[in-house]
């Protein structure tokens, strides 16, 4: 999106150029409004190389949320089964007519 935004930008800018070479503006020389255009110019390439960065640490952000979600699915995964296992695991609460019948069923 950004990169689109810059190039309209340029557009812009281009037009602009052709405009002072047809018009010259009678409040400013040639001079100045083509130093600012340099000026502009630069501005332009520095937002691009800002792009590029932002870019570049976007794409190292993304790779550590990838790594992220997978450590955290690894992670879920052993929650669950540690809760299965604990639940497997601990000892049935019986009560104690429930054990007499037992033994009365075993004897």
């Amino acid at each position: 999106e950004l990169e689109n935004q810059l190039s309209t930008k340029f557009k812009t800018l281009d037009e602009l150029k052709q405009s002072l070479a047809l018009n010259s503006s009678a409040e400013q020389t040639p001079e100045a409004l083509c130093l600012r255009i340099a000026e502009l110019c630069e501005m332009v390439d520095n937002i691009v190389s800002q792009i590029a960065q932002l870019k570049t640490s976007m794409q190292s952000v993304l790779e550590q949320w990838r790594v992220y979600d997978e450590v955290y699915a690894e992670v879920s995964l052993m929650t669950t089964r540690y809760l299965y296992c604990m639940d497997q695991c601990k000892p049935s609460v019986v009560s104690l007519e429930a054990l007499k019948n037992q033994v009365k069923t075993l004897q």
